[in-house]
């Protein structure tokens, strides 16, 4: 599959322009339309704040959403005037960040989000990444918020355990894994008779190899609940500048309770991760 339409999710929050410059740089590689995407959870006001405010208060609530609103079209305006890339379009919605993102993404190829972040203006929820992860039906490229500046998926780490959630994950991120300079694959405590095949990674290797794409695999045994950690460490070892992984091949619940891979990535992510469930 080829990414021939990318969805940016472009907020009036902190992070926002640096995901649109990431989406407009992957348009240009992949010859791609950009889709910006307005889309901020509404201020949920108190309702003391109703009661003592009512409609003067609403009225607020509504012209700082609309001036909100300006400053985002703004600011996509210049950027895709900076970059030179033509082929964009602007969009605004006013349902839920985690429902329109969602909705938008299933007439694209490739959504780009950020992880959510503290200090963000746009605080959209702790749980948005999530929600859209498990609702779009397409690959998401999650931006950590403390994301060095430098090219994606020239070196790229695919975390594998033969799940359906790996397998989709893998075939999502083949235009990314064609053009990569170096591809890494690593099984964490791989079992026998879990699929991988006589020597864990061969398999999915060889299915890369007859796409073009050549692999270096890696095994690697740890704690079961320090895999995302370890992900992560294993990561910074080759000098990965995207990981490329299955999300929530648990349930959500377990994820929660017990915590997940999924769940360390979206808290503790150092550089893009490409996730589909």
């Amino acid at each position: 599959m080829s990414y021939k339409t990318i969805l940016v999710h472009a907020d009036n929050g902190k992070y926002a322009a640096a995901r649109v410059e990431v989406a407009l740089s992957l348009a240009e590689r992949f010859d791609a339309h950009v889709i910006g995407l307005y889309a901020e959870s509404s201020i949920r006001a108190p309702s003391y704040a109703l009661a003592e405010g009512g409609q003067m208060f609403l009225e607020a609530l509504r012209r700082n959403e609309r001036e909100r609103l300006a400053q985002a079209t703004e600011a996509f305006a210049a950027q895709v005037n900076r970059s030179g890339w033509t082929r964009t379009e602007w969009r605004a919605s006013s349902a839920d960040a985690a429902e329109a993102i969602s909705l938008h993404a299933r007439y694209a190829d490739l959504v780009v989000i950020g992880q959510w972040a503290s200090d963000d203006s746009a605080d959209h929820g702790k749980d948005m990444p999530a929600r859209v992860l498990l609702q779009c039906g397409r690959p998401v490229l999650l931006m950590p918020y403390a994301h060095e500046k430098r090219p994606i998926g020239e070196r790229v780490l695919v975390a594998w355990n033969t799940s359906r959630e790996a397998t989709r994950a893998v075939t999502d991120s083949l235009t990314f894994l064609k053009m990569a300079k170096k591809v890494g694959v690593v099984a964490f405590n791989p079992r026998p008779g879990d699929g991988h095949g006589a020597q864990p990674g061969t398999d999915i290797a060889t299915w890369l190899s007859r796409h073009g794409v050549q692999v270096e695999v890696a095994q690697q045994t740890v704690p079961e609940l320090d895999v995302g950690n370890q992900l992560l460490s294993r990561a910074a070892d080759v000098s990965a500048d995207m990981i490329v992984m299955g999300a929530y091949g648990h349930s959500r619940l377990q994820e929660m309770i017990l915590g997940g891979v999924t769940r360390t990535l979206l808290e503790s992510m150092t550089v893009p991760v490409l996730m589909s469930h």
